[in-house]
C-alpha cells in the first residue's frame, strides 16, 4: 500500500505536466499614477498557478505581488518590466489577491496572465470567480444623555395691591405709577386692574363662580384663582363691567418709560386702555414692569386694584446612561463551488 501511494506521489508532476493550462485571466490593465490595482481569483488544493507579467512600455512597475488570502504573501517583485511565468504550488483551496502598485507619476500599461493546472480531471471545473457579501459589524456603547426629570408648575400670585390715583386738583396729581417684576421661570402671567367697589366685586364673582366649576385638582393648587385660570388658558369668569369710575392706565417696561409718562414726555407701552376694569394674559416680558394710571376726573380721586398673577415652571435634569448601537460594514470574498 506504502509503495502505492509513493507511486502516486511520484506520478504526480508528470500528470501536471501533462496538463493544458486552463487560462483564469488574460487582459490589459492600467495602473494610474501613484496609485494600485487589485484582482481577486480562486485556486482550487493541488493547483499550480503560473503568472507572468509585461509592462507594454517596458517602464518600471514599482510593485507586483500575489498574496494567499487573507495576508500571506506568496510572490513579489519590486520595480520590474517583466516577469516570466511563474509557478506557485496552491496548497489550499482559498482566494489570492494579485496587486500591481505604481509609485510613478505617469501611468502604466501591464499585461498579464495568469493560469492554472489543476491537479485533476475533477478540479478542471472549479470556479475561480471571487464573490462578495456585506458582512454587519455591531457594537454597543453607552453615552450620558441629559433628561428632564421634573417639572414643577406653580401660581405666584405677584401683586395685589390698591394703587391711589388722585384727581387733577389733588397737589400730589393725577397720575400714578408702580414697578413690578416677574419671577423666573415664568412661561406666562396675567393681570387684573378695576376702579373702585364694582372692581373688586366683578374680581370676586369671578372668583365665587371658578369655584364651582373648576376641577378639585385645580383647586387644590396654591393660589389658584381667576388669573391663575387666565394665564392657564382656561376659563377665568372674569367680565368686564359697564358702569363706574374709569382709568386710564398704561403697562411699561423699564423705568425711562415710567418716567415718560410721569413727565408727559415720549414713551412706549405694550397695552393701554381706559377703562372701569380690564384684564388681559401675556407673554413673559424680562426687566422691571409698570402700571401706569392716569385719572381724567376733576376733582374725585380713584383707587384702581391691581393683581398680578404669573404662572411658574420648574425643570429639573439629570443624567442616565443611554445604550447606542453602531453599525459598520465591511466586504468578505468568498468562492462558490
Amino acid at each position: 500500500m506504502k509503495k502505492l501511494f509513493l507511486s502516486c506521489y511520484l506520478l504526480l508532476p508528470f500528470y501536471l505536466a501533462a496538463q493544458s493550462p486552463l487560462d483564469v485571466n488574460e487582459s490589459t490593465l492600467k495602473v494610474g499614477a501613484l496609485s494600485e490595482e487589485v484582482l481577486y481569483y480562486g485556486f482550487c488544493e493541488g493547483d499550480q498557478l503560473l503568472f507572468s507579467f509585461e509592462e507594454v512600455n517596458g517602464k518600471e512597475l514599482k510593485e507586483v505581488e500575489i498574496i494567499e488570502m487573507p495576508s500571506s504573501s506568496k510572490f513579489m517583485d519590486f520595480k520590474t518590466t517583466n516577469i516570466a511565468t511563474k509557478t506557485i504550488q496552491v496548497q489550499h483551496t482559498g482566494i489570492y489577491k494579485f496587486r500591481f502598485y505604481n509609485g510613478a507619476v505617469g501611468g502604466r500599461i501591464c499585461k498579464f496572465k495568469i493560469q492554472r493546472i489543476p491537479s485533476s480531471d475533477a478540479a478542471k471545473n472549479f470556479n475561480t470567480t471571487v464573490y462578495w457579501k456585506t458582512i454587519f459589524d455591531t457594537t454597543y456603547y453607552e453615552v450620558p444623555e441629559r433628561y428632564l426629570a421634573k417639572s414643577d408648575t406653580a401660581v405666584e400670585n405677584v401683586v395685589d395691591q390698591v394703587a391711589k390715583v388722585h384727581s387733577f386738583m389733588n397737589s400730589e396729581g393725577d397720575k400714578t405709577t408702580f414697578n413690578f417684576s416677574l419671577p423666573a421661570n415664568t412661561v406666562s402671567w396675567s393681570y387684573y386692574v378695576g376702579v373702585g367697589q364694582e372692581g373688586i366685586q366683578a374680581f370676586a364673582r369671578a372668583t365665587a363662580n371658578l369655584s364651582k366649576s373648576a376641577g378639585p385638582a385645580l383647586l387644590k393648587m396654591p393660589g389658584y384663582g381667576p388669573l391663575a385660570a387666565l394665564a392657564l388658558g382656561g376659563a377665568s369668569f372674569l367680565a368686564s363691567i359697564q358702569s363706574g369710575e374709569n382709568v386710564n392706565y398704561y403697562l411699561v417696561q423699564g423705568s425711562v418709560n415710567a418716567n415718560g409718562f410721569t413727565a408727559g414726555t415720549q414713551y412706549s407701552y405694550y397695552k393701554k386702555a381706559n377703562v372701569i376694569n380690564d384684564f388681559s394674559k401675556m407673554d413673559p416680558i424680562p426687566g422691571n414692569l409698570y402700571f401706569c394710571f392716569y385719572n381724567d376726573n376733576y376733582s374725585k380721586g380713584i383707587d384702581v386694584t391691581v393683581k398680578v398673577t404669573a404662572i411658574t415652571v420648574t425643570k429639573t435634569y439629570a443624567t442616565r446612561q443611554i445604550r447606542k448601537m453602531d453599525v459598520k460594514t465591511h466586504l468578505e470574498s468568498y468562492l462558490k463551488n
